[in-house]
Formats: structure tokens, sequence, C-alpha cells
């Protein structure tokens, strides 16, 4: 009997079979992670951020961004606010915002004055700030400026307690104030005094509003008496008159041209129609702004008698710098306006190099009534039809050379005094009122930042919806799960 071959041994061949696969699988994971990391390292440095909001709530404004641009100094950012507040969140994504777009000159830290303690005593001895109410900490250098949770935000009138947050303002409110600590020292405007007004309080109320802009906006707001001065203060950025009820003297209309000469003057003009200044009518004429004296309004005779509506709804232009980031606003003038002539068609204006140019315009149920003391007006040949301009801006020097617009003066002119009133004021009013301060300063890089609306939504279910979405959360979707998990450990069994 011849002998059998002997036998192979199975486990010679499979133990470099395993290796094998041993090796491949480690190779495998090895260039999985690989590949993971390095997507991730990719998308961390190369990426696209969407802002999908309706209102585009987490996206700056160009504005704000060709100041992040053009920043010399790095800024430190602090969002001092309890993490339960209200308006933490828009507070926090802001100014992450801030240092995502500020090309490493903005650092942010978030601190809780409640819970992180240290940090805060820290901020406390940094700053020199008492910080005993929430906001933001703006900081450059030694200079360095504490905006309140009031500032950043505009809330509903009513009482204490029923004032709802209607409008977020942070972006303006930070941007002016990284402005303020990088520019230093501040602009000087001057507000005349004792000319008269409608009320002492209306001039107070608008001094007091237009110094709130200022401390937001770095300027300085001075009031000054042409009547005890010979010139103009060599500092003065600009000149405003409010609500002026007598006329300027001779030599005080003087005194004016002689500013609106120079080559960066600016002037901010809020008439009241009732005010008898035919000499300062006589100067805006010549800059190519006439106030007509008649009043804007509506009238109409209903079943309860003649109704007559002097506050008056207005529409923005869509071609001036100072107006265009608030288009699509409505706002409304109260109290008594006067409809002005803005000559931009004006043959001598132009060969003057004056620019006029409307900026508000009333809507069409308006008119310019010259007899609106009577019980109902209706519109005739001596009164003034569409369009109706209530604000205008003149522009003397300018060139297409943006470099050198800086050498041009400006003047806007409303007519209306009551922009600022404590009780009737709006938060787009005072939007134009900032942009007109900042187009005559010659700062035309902090225009076009508007408040972001903050809207309250409220979804309301009948029992039968609400019982479909407790189905379809509870029962359906973790079944669905749960068989999807079932067919395939039942795939790998049968395999």
């Amino acid at each position: 009997m011849s002998e059998s071959p002997p036998k192979a041994d199975p486990t010679s061949n499979s133990m470099p079979r395993r290796w094998g696969i041993g090796l491949n699988v480690f190779l495998q994971i090895l260039l999985t992670l690989a590949l993971f990391f390095g997507v991730n390292r990719l998308s961390y440095r190369y990426h696209a951020r969407l802002d999908l909001s309706p209102q585009q709530n987490f996206t700056l404004s160009s504005a704000t961004l060709n100041v992040l641009d053009k920043l010399s100094k790095d800024v430190f950012i602090a969002n001092v606010f309890a993490r339960d507040s209200k308006i933490y969140g828009d507070v926090q994504t802001l100014v992450e915002e801030y240092r995502i777009n500020g090309r490493d000159r903005v650092k942010v830290r978030s601190i809780d004055p409640m819970r992180d303690i240290e940090r805060a005593e820290t901020l406390k001895a940094e700053t020199g700030l008492p910080l005993d109410q929430s906001g933001v900490v703006v900081r450059v250098g030694k200079r360095t400026r504490f905006i309140t949770e009031e500032e950043l935000v505009i809330r509903e009138t009513g009482t204490e307690t029923q004032r709802r947050i209607k409008e977020f303002r942070g972006e303006d409110a930070i941007t002016s104030a990284i402005n303020n600590v990088v520019e230093g020292e501040g602009r000087k405007f001057y507000i005349v005094v004792g000319k008269g007004a409608r009320t002492e309080s209306s001039l107070v109320d608008s001094m007091v509003a237009m110094g709130e802009l200022g401390r937001q906006q770095n300027f300085q707001l001075l009031p000054i008496n042409l009547a005890e001065v010979s010139q103009m203060p060599a500092d003065a950025d600009g000149l405003i008159l409010v609500g002026l009820r007598y006329d300027l003297s001779e030599r005080e209309i003087a005194m004016v041209k002689s500013y609106w000469d120079s080559k960066r003057a600016g002037l901010l003009l809020l008439l009241d129609p009732t005010g008898e200044t035919p000499r300062l009518n006589a100067f805006l004429g010549l800059q190519g702004v006439v106030p007509r004296g008649d009043r804007v309004l509506y009238a109409e005779s209903t079943g309860s008698g003649t109704r007559k509506e002097f506050s008056v709804q207005g529409l923005f232009d869509d071609e001036s710098i100072i107006t265009r980031p608030l288009l699509g606003s409505t706002t409304t003038l109260p109290g008594q306006s006067e409809s002005l002539e803005v000559r931009f068609e004006d043959e001598y204006l132009k060969n003057q190099n004056i620019i006029a140019q409307p900026l508000i315009g009333a809507t069409e149920r308006y008119w310019g009534e010259r007899n609106y003391l009577e019980d109902l007006p209706i519109v005739d040949d001596e009164d003034t039809k569409q369009p109706i301009y209530l604000a205008a801006s003149v522009e003397r020097g300018s060139v297409q050379d943006e470099t050198q617009r800086v050498e041009s003066c400006r003047m806007v002119v409303v007519g209306n005094s009551s922009l600022l009133d404590k009780k009737s004021a709006l938060a787009v009013n005072r939007d134009f009122v900032s942009a007109s301060l900042n187009w005559i300063a010659n700062r035309e890089n902090l225009i076009g930042i508007t408040p972001k609306l903050k809207h309250s939504y409220r979804i309301q279910l009948n029992q039968r919806q609400g019982e479909l979405i407790f189905w379809i959360t509870t029962i359906i979707f973790p079944a669905i799960v749960l068989c999807f998990g079932m067919l395939v450990w039942a795939s790998r069994r049968a395999a």
C-alpha cells in the first residue's frame, strides 16, 4: 500500500491571511480618520456662512464692516450680561460677528456678573467701571466705553412693566462705541439758544435727545447764543438750529453765512412753521431750499364732523446716502410741518456747485395748505400739491472724487421742529437725525446701521393637532428607527 501524502496544517495559511485582513482594516481606519480630520480642518479654514433669518439678524451692515476693515488698533469687547437675560443671545451673537469679521483685531469675552464673579472683578479693575448694570464694554488701549442695556434696545411706550423690546439696535451702539474709542476726542456741535421755541420743554427735549445721540456718536453738544459771540467757534464741526421762533439779526445771519462759506461747515435746521424767520428763510433760499410757510395736512368731512390731520406720514428718498438705509420705513412727523421747495433743477445753483436734494416726502393724501385755520380746508390754486417735500439736504462744493468730498459744506433742513419731542419721538426719526448729523460731519461710514425688529410668534394648536404631533414625535418616528435597526440586524444575521 502506498502512503498517503501528509495533510497541510490549516493554521499555516490562515495566520498570514488574518494578518493581511487586520492590516487592511487598520489602514482603512487610518485613512478614514485622516480623511475625517482633513475634511474638518479644511472646513474650519475655508467655509462660507449664510444668514437665512428673514431680517438678516446675524449679518453686519456694510457700514460696520467698513469700520472693522479699517481698524488699526486692537479692540476688546466684553458682553456683561446674565445668561438668563432676554437679550443675552442677541448680544452674544452680535459680538461674535464682530470677532469673526474683525481680522484678528477684535477680542471678545462673555462675562456673567452673577456667576463669573472673579472675571467680573478683574474687568472692573482693568476698566475702572462699576459694572453695576448689564451692558457691553468696548475698550481700545486706555479708552473705554460702557454701553448700557437701554442703549441696546428700543422699547414700546407704556408703563415699565409693559414696555416690551420692539427693536434691537446693538450694532449701531457697538459700532458707534468702537468709533468713539478709536477716534478719541469727539466732534463739537453747537446748538443755538436764545431764539425762543414752541415751549421751554420742547427745546429741552431736543437738547436731551441731541445730547444722547452725541454720546453715542462721539460728538459734544454745546449751547451757543449768537448774540453773545462775534464769530462761530473755530472748533465747530456743526451748527444746530431747532425750532427758532424769532429771526436771526443781521449780524447773526452774517455770522452763519461766514461759517457756511468755510470749507467744512455743517448745518442742521429743524424749522418751526410758526416761527417768524424771514432772514433765515432768505439764506436757505439762496442754498436751494425755500420754506413755504404753509401747513402740510389732510382734511375731510366725516359723519362726526370735520377732521384735520396735521401729523404727516412721510416716505424716505431712495437716492440720498442719508435716507437710503431707512427705505421701507414709514415715518410720522408729529405736530405741524411746513413744506419745502427744493430747487434741485436750478441752473444757478448748479453753476455755484450747490446740490439740493429731497430727503422726506409726504404720502399722496397730504398737501400744503395756506388757509390751514379754516374748518375744512380744500386744495386750491394757491396751495402746494404733490410732490410735498418735508426735508432736504444741501451740499456745496461736492465733487465726483470721493476723496475730495470732505471739503464740502453740508446742510440738512427739516420743515418740522417736533422730530425729537419726548412724547412723540419715533425711533426712525431718531435714526434719521443721527444719519443727518453723521453726514454733515463727513462721517458717511457710520450711516446705514438700522435696528433689527424683534418679532414674537405664537402658534396655536387645537386638540387634534396636538395629538397628531404627539403620535408623530413619540410613536411613529421612534418606530421607524426601530424597524430600520431590526432590518439591519436581520440582514447581518442572514449573511
